[in-house]
């Protein structure tokens, strides 16, 4: 019989490695049978694949034996997000799932024992893997990690964290960096897997230096307005798998539900016949999801115009009101201009230009756009229309949601599949578009 040493100490591993291949003839070892355990292995590699191989030469140099070694799960997230959107709520909810095949140890800087464990009963989250630590030191954290060795730590929030050898106070700039540099030795070194929390800034990127989006594995960010009922999920960057993919859920008394169906989400509550709306298609990752655009011009009272934008950048606003009156020639310049995305999605697609421009131009001329028309389309500056990337995918959700009409640039190619029921209205221009509308 072969014999296979396996550079582990964890005897759980042990047993699903032989689980796994009984019955090959095979005996497999580990470090502990071996005698190998106090071996010192120094795993400085930057991948998974590196760090096995140093483990499995390491042993296999000591013995001159067949080694197997891994070196999965180590990894670090990072979950931003506003104070009150509910991060806490959704790492709580996923630490009931993560309970189930794994130790769990949640360390909260902002909350006590107490608070978390009627935060927990009204989530109905209830396990013996769960372990809570109410701690702000870095020292005592990681204390208490060496003494409980948790597969996976969950930090809330890095803002409350603090290294005692520095000078500065918890939250700041120097701090965030280095307690978060700390964790990351900790899920390379130690094989734990490492969540940490942290609040976002006014402009709603993460609190703290932006290297921190590049030291982490995965940044995920909670999007929302915490006085309404729904939440994104957003992916901003993985290193195992897809980015700008979202995931949307509810606020409900008992935790975060999540929503199969996010267009129609969005749509819900849409005012029928009411001018300044209108609906288009975005590309969330590889979902097509249907967003409102509602947007509101009014007699303006200041000598500049107010310029307001929520979920619409700025920036682009600004250029389609100016698209709008030069091209369109329509006198929006004297106008106060809100324009607001419904449900707390962000769109940052040029896709949704057209929509923008229709939306702008129905409140302006007091013209309602037809509950049944949708529109897609990226607006350049001479006015002219282009095309979208994945234009059939946005046209089969805009008809799969009932709509009956959408107006596309014509600059599409040959190859645009035309779903059955759907009407598509082509236009080159501003111009033409604002035409549509006026005979809608």
């Amino acid at each position: 019989m072969k014999k296979i040493i396996v550079a582990t100490g964890n005897e759980g591993k042990m047993d699903e490695i032989r689980q796994i291949l009984q019955g090959e003839n095979i005996q497999f070892v580990s470090l502990k049978d071996e005698n190998l355990q106090d071996v010192e292995i120094i795993e400085n590699g930057s991948t998974f694949e590196e760090n096995a191989i140093i483990k499995a030469r390491t042993i296999s140099d000591l013995t001159g034996q067949m080694v197997l070694a891994d070196d999965s799960g180590l990894e670090i997230d990072w979950l931003g997000g506003e104070p009150g959107i509910g991060k806490s709520t959704l790492m709580l909810q996923i630490c009931s799932q993560l309970c189930r095949f794994a130790k769990v140890l949640y360390v909260s800087g902002e909350e006590s024992p107490h608070q978390l464990k009627m935060r927990a009963e009204r989530l109905k989250v209830a396990s013996g893997n769960l372990y809570v630590l109410s701690e702000t030191c870095l020292g005592d954290v990681l204390e208490c990690v060496s003494e409980e060795a948790p597969d996976i730590l969950i930090v809330d929030s890095i803002q409350t964290l603090y290294n005692e050898e520095l000078d500065s106070p918890a939250g700041s700039v120097s701090q965030v960096k280095d307690c978060t540099m700390t964790l990351m030795q900790l899920a390379k070194g130690q094989g734990v897997t490492v969540f940490v929390i942290g609040h976002v800034n006014k402009e709603g990127s993460i609190a703290g230096p932006k290297v921190l989006e590049h030291m982490v594995d995965c940044v995920l960010y909670f999007e929302g307005d915490q006085h309404m009922t729904y939440r994104i999920l957003r992916a901003a960057k993985n290193r195992f798998g897809a980015t700008n993919e979202i995931g949307v859920f509810e606020m409900e008394n008992d935790g975060l539900i999540e929503v199969e169906n996010p267009s129609e989400m969005l749509l819900s509550g849409r005012p029928a016949d009411a001018p300044g709306t209108c609906v288009t298609c975005v590309m969330e990752g590889a979902r097509p999801v249907l967003a409102e655009i509602q947007a509101l011009l009014a007699s303006s009272s200041y000598p500049t115009p107010r310029r307001t934008s929520n979920g619409f950048d700025y920036n682009r606003a600004a250029m389609l009101l100016a698209v709008l009156e030069k091209r369109g020639q329509l006198k929006v310049s004297q106008c106060d201009a809100y324009l607001n995305i419904i449900g707390g999605l962000t769109l940052d697609e040029p896709a949704a230009d057209l929509a923008a421009i229709l939306a702008l131009a129905s409140s302006y001329l007091d013209k309602p756009i037809g509950a049944q028309v949708a529109a897609i389309g990226e607006v350049g500056l001479t006015g002219e229309l282009r095309n979208v990337n994945n234009l059939s995918q946005r046209l089969s959700e805009v008809r799969r949601l009932g709509f009956t009409e959408c107006i596309i640039p014509k600059q599409h190619g040959n190859r645009l599949g035309r779903p059955d029921g759907l009407k598509l209205t082509e236009v080159q221009n501003v111009g033409e578009a604002l035409r549509v509308l006026a005979r809608s």
